[in-house]
């Protein structure tokens, strides 16, 4: 299951939870971002005991992509334990978002 976060839940869903947290920056009128939703969305069933998956929509939420530097769509941020701990930019295959998540399973 992918939570859709806002400015009114992020630091409640994210922030303060122990384990890993990724989440999806995107906007619908990005064209990379519409192809990897699917992706993310299979990445997200098959890995959904390893890690959180979320997603922000920039244009909903624009505060959260300046707060956490998102400069391109779409991009990936892996939390662990509430702080950064990683990021992807770009349109990645189902494969790279897993290992994207993967490198950082304890």
């Amino acid at each position: 299951m992918i939570s859709i976060l806002t400015n009114d839940n992020f630091d409640r869903a994210v922030t303060p939870m122990p384990g890993l947290h990724v989440v999806r920056f995107w906007a619908e009128w990005c064209g990379p971002c519409r192809m990897m939703a699917p992706l993310y969305a299979q990445a997200a069933r098959d890995m959904q005991e390893q890690a959180h998956f979320a997603e922000v929509d920039i244009d909903a939420a624009p505060e959260l992509a300046s707060r956490f530097r998102v400069q391109s769509i779409p991009t990936v941020l892996l939390f662990k334990d509430g702080k950064v701990l990683d990021r992807m930019t770009g349109a990645g295959s189902k494969a790279a978002i897993e290992a994207f998540v993967s490198r950082h399973l304890n």
